[in-house]
């Protein structure tokens, strides 16, 4: 979303995501919050993050995308030392909720065919944002030609800061919701920045069709080529898919939507 509306690649994504799982790790072992709101309260101070880093740093490189990635690589170092200072170099984290099934030999976990669900529901809602409201409107001719839009009444600085705000509340929740499925180290957003980036460059600007295929298809290949060989195995697959993308369809998945489309 923040890559196809303003064309910043943010490459602190991930520490959004760590300062999500932090937050409600921190609330529901520190505070006693349930786990449901801590993930709220997660989601919120990640948007207040991405809101604050919008009207302070971002602002000013809107269609830079190179100085951006500069940019915001400083920050998630940044925010990794914050919180190695503040929490060390590890926190307690908490026991995946719902329990486990079974299926021959094979163990499940419930938790995890919940993050399925969330993760189609939060897409459908998306898209009814995008296309059904007064907000997806004006994002979208914002996304299709900025002065236009601006010349229509369309306070597009005003459209970046909500838009960037969106994009770190999703890192939020995403960080939150996979908390409790691994350890919590100042380095917890770095094991996501590769699937990240490739299916964003896979994926082109358009924010819902592109990321859906470029992250189904690179998921399916991912996962099979991880249970074969490993996930060093995974993620060097993914890189090649992304090359061999990249060449065939340059402006990636949305690319090849928007022609299909016309």
């Amino acid at each position: 979303i923040i890559y196809g509306m303003m064309d910043i690649t943010n490459m602190a994504q991930g520490e959004f995501m760590l300062v999500g799982a932090y937050t409600t790790v921190l609330l529901v072992n520190k505070c006693g919050v349930p786990f449901i709101i801590a993930i709220l309260c997660g989601t919120a101070a990640t948007a207040l993050l991405g809101y604050t880093c919008d009207r302070i740093i971002f602002r000013k490189l809107y269609g830079r995308s190179l100085d951006s990635i500069v940019v915001s690589w400083g920050i998630s170092i940044m925010l990794q030392q914050i919180i190695y200072i503040m929490f060390g170099p590890d926190i307690a984290g908490i026991d995946t909720p719902l329990g486990s099934f079974k299926i021959g030999n094979i163990s499940y976990s419930w938790y995890r065919i919940l993050l399925m669900v969330i993760a189609a529901s939060v897409v459908a809602a998306l898209a009814v944002l995008f296309k059904n409201t007064k907000f997806g409107l004006h994002s979208r001719a914002t996304m299709q030609n900025r002065e236009i839009a601006s010349t229509f009444g369309v306070n597009t600085y005003k459209m970046n800061s909500m838009t960037f705000m969106l994009g770190s509340a999703l890192a939020g929740l995403v960080g939150a919701l996979y908390a409790p499925l691994m350890g919590l180290t100042p380095t917890y957003g770095t094991n996501f920045l590769v699937e990240s980036f490739v299916t964003v460059v896979v994926g082109g600007a358009n924010p819902l069709a592109g990321t859906v295929l470029a992250g189904t298809g690179l998921g399916i290949v991912d996962g099979s080529l991880s249970i074969l060989g490993g996930t060093f195995v995974g993620r060097i697959g993914i890189l090649l898919i992304a090359i061999v993308s990249i060449r065939i369809l340059p402006k990636g998945f949305s690319g090849l939507v928007d022609k299909r489309r016309r």
